[in-house]
């Protein structure tokens, strides 16, 4: 039957959600600072403790061993205090003034010279007195443990010290090891819970912790009610004094793609390839698609019965349209998919600077292009390209648009049930 501090371990251990080891290794260092505060010299000692909580009893001190670990290292000779000091004193760096101001001199190790490892009495033993006192055969590099008599109590100091050391480390462990495991989630859509708007940025339950979704993260136009359950993405962890720092996302472009993966069997079984996505969160994004099966069609696939598997993605990005684009490695097909649905008259390319020429019927040109350049916009965004459109006979309209790099497999996003339906 395992004794009640041994019970009371495993509580801690499953209330912080930390190993039994981690718990055991705490209470260890704990004991270790007891013990010097109280009965050691922390200049001379590296105190170690190990600890059996099956066997502890602090009247008696069983279960409980303290050691001085110390390695071996070579014979040198220990410079003085004097020395110590004026070699500290040429290696400070020095402030000069000059014509142009201040200037510093010296980097704190000399003229070039590398920091000298000085000898550590607290970790490190020599050679020679090693032998004498401790281990006739020892070798440079050995790791000598010497057994230290263990108290029977230790003072109320001491005791407070170790209580300190415990609240920290498990706080430490438990901090460790949510970062760990949302560091295993970033960039990963999950599932949050609102829990308030403040100073601009929504805070969102995670479960074990909260993320922060910044105002440059959020969805222009999107309304966040604390209690109601969103898929953000995982943009970034960072480890601070506190806790993990979750950053979260609504307007990142692999929210479409892992919704896809979610929404669509073909698409997790990889039956139907996502290539690049295109996207202006809150109003548009294209997808495009194909497929590695001839008898699956890939824009059909994504649509679903009646809309049905577009539908569950729209409602998720909050009405956001998608269009669902054919995908083709010839450059002109691809474009003139990328602009449906207007239709495309002809493309001319000028592969050197990535730019094409497209020419729409005069009825086609103001779809082509899209409200606000939206249309034209997303497409270069999706191909690759630049686009220049013109009406037949007339002079080019320019898509002043940043290019966005579209590598095959790198981002996906969706089209409204109506575009999809014509694509396909």
């Amino acid at each position: 039957m395992s004794s009640p501090l041994t019970q009371a371990i495993r509580q801690v251990s499953e209330e912080k959600d930390i190993p039994v080891d981690s718990v055991i290794e705490t209470i260890e260092a704990a004991l270790a600072s007891a013990y010097a505060k109280d009965f050691g010299d922390k200049r001379v000692q590296n105190i170690k403790v190990k600890f059996d909580p099956e066997t502890f009893d602090p009247a008696s001190g069983i279960g409980f061993d303290v050691f001085d670990v110390k390695t071996v290292v070579e014979d040198q000779e220990l410079p003085t205090e004097e020395e110590l000091a004026a070699a500290a004193d040429e290696h400070k760096p020095r402030i000069v003034m000059t014509e142009g101001g201040a200037s510093v001199e010296g980097d704190g190790f000399g003229d070039g010279e590398e920091p000298v490892k000085r000898f550590n009495p607290k970790t490190e033993i020599m050679v020679s007195a090693a032998r004498e006192t401790l281990k006739p055969d020892a070798e440079i590099g050995d790791e000598i443990t010497t057994r230290l008599e263990v108290p029977s109590s230790f003072g109320r100091m001491a005791a407070q010290a170790a209580k300190q050391v415990i609240i920290q480390r498990l706080r430490e462990a438990e901090r460790n090891k949510l970062y760990g495991e949302f560091k295993e989630k970033e960039h990963e859509l999950i599932t949050a819970t609102v829990q308030r708007f403040e100073n601009g940025k929504v805070f969102v339950d995670l479960g074990r912790a909260t993320g922060v979704m910044p105002p440059d993260e959020q969805v222009r136009g999107e309304r966040y009610s604390p209690g109601e359950r969103i898929k953000v993405f995982v943009t970034d962890v960072r480890m601070t004094t506190r806790n993990p720092e979750i950053t979260v996302s609504r307007t990142h472009p692999e929210i479409v793609r892992r919704l896809f993966g979610l929404e669509i069997p073909e698409v997790l079984a990889g039956t139907v390839v996502l290539h690049n996505v295109a996207r202006e969160p809150g109003s548009r994004s294209k997808v495009s698609v194909s497929s590695t099966a001839e008898n699956v069609d890939p824009i059909g696939s994504c649509i679903g019965q009646r809309g049905t598997r577009i539908q569950t993605i729209i409602g998720e990005l909050g009405g956001e349209k998608i269009d669902i684009i054919q995908y083709d490695e010839d450059p002109i097909r691809y474009l003139t998919n990328a602009l449906s649905p207007a239709r495309v008259a002809s493309i001319t390319l000028d592969a050197a600077s990535r730019t094409s020429e497209v020419i729409v019927p005069s009825d086609q040109l103001s779809l082509a292009i899209g409200k606000g350049g939206q249309n034209v916009r997303l497409a270069s965004k999706l191909t690759g390209w630049k686009i220049n459109i013109r009406e037949a006979g007339l002079a080019p309209v320019v898509d002043e648009a940043p290019v966005a790099e579209a590598e095959e497999g790198a981002t996906a996003e969706a089209t409204d049930e109506e575009t999809a339906e014509k694509e396909a």
